[in-house]
């Protein structure tokens, strides 16, 4: 039979920024629990007290985030604009229309191109001077999606950054709490990019900016 504080330490596993704030010792339990209270009562289906939960919040051990010092170490950060995505559906025939796409764009050193694919999907991000380039090779694909105007974000990634725990988890964050919507992400052993709709990237330069500058300090 699951207690209220099975219930409540089940919430907060699921809820990472929460937890994180809680290892910091940063919120207050009783407005928390009041802020609990409707879900909790949701899913234990009987009314709850706002005392139970705040003796559930004070058994709780939230895992600690490792703080990551080699932010420090995150290198140029390189922004690009005029980008657009397609997405389609794999086919038997989607290779070969790949492989003729960059026959047509090896020579195009100054353009933007990525291509990335799933059991299901293909994605592929070009400058968009090379749209007319991909719908002329993809004519013959189903194309599920294409978004314009979008904008990256490229960020060197310090060395070992494989082997440092909450690294895009740090960064994610930041973004969620500005209000930052990704649009899509694209990392590589050295590199990580992120593509966002062009009205939020000068928000997201500044703010991976300041994390560099209050990393330093």
């Amino acid at each position: 039979m699951k207690t209220i504080t099975d219930c409540v330490h089940n919430i907060l596993r699921h809820q990472p920024f929460l937890e994180d704030a809680l290892s910091r010792d940063i919120i207050n339990f009783s407005s928390l629990a009041v802020d609990l209270l409707p879900k909790v009562e949701k899913i234990m289906k009987k009314p709850v007290k706002p005392g139970s939960i705040v003796m559930a919040l004070r058994r709780y051990h939230p895992r600690k985030i490792k703080h990551i010092d080699n932010l420090r170490n995150l290198g140029d950060i390189m922004v690009r604009s005029g980008i657009t995505e397609y997405t389609f559906l794999n086919s038997n025939s989607i290779l070969t229309s790949q492989s003729n796409l960059l026959e047509s764009v090896k020579n195009e050193t100054k353009a933007y191109f990525t291509y990335s694919s799933n059991f299901q999907e293909s994605n592929i991000l070009v400058s968009s001077s090379l749209k007319s380039t991909v719908e002329k090779h993809f004519k013959n694909e189903v194309c599920i999606s294409v978004a314009d105007d979008l904008s990256s974000i490229s960020i060197a990634l310090p060395e070992d950054n494989s082997k440092v725990i909450g690294l895009y988890f740090y960064i994610f964050k930041l973004l969620a709490y500005e209000g930052i919507p990704v649009f899509e992400v694209i990392s590589t052993s050295n590199y990580f990019t992120l593509f966002l709709e062009k009205e939020y990237v000068n928000k997201a330069f500044l703010l991976m900016n300041e994390v560099k500058e209050d990393q330093s300090m």
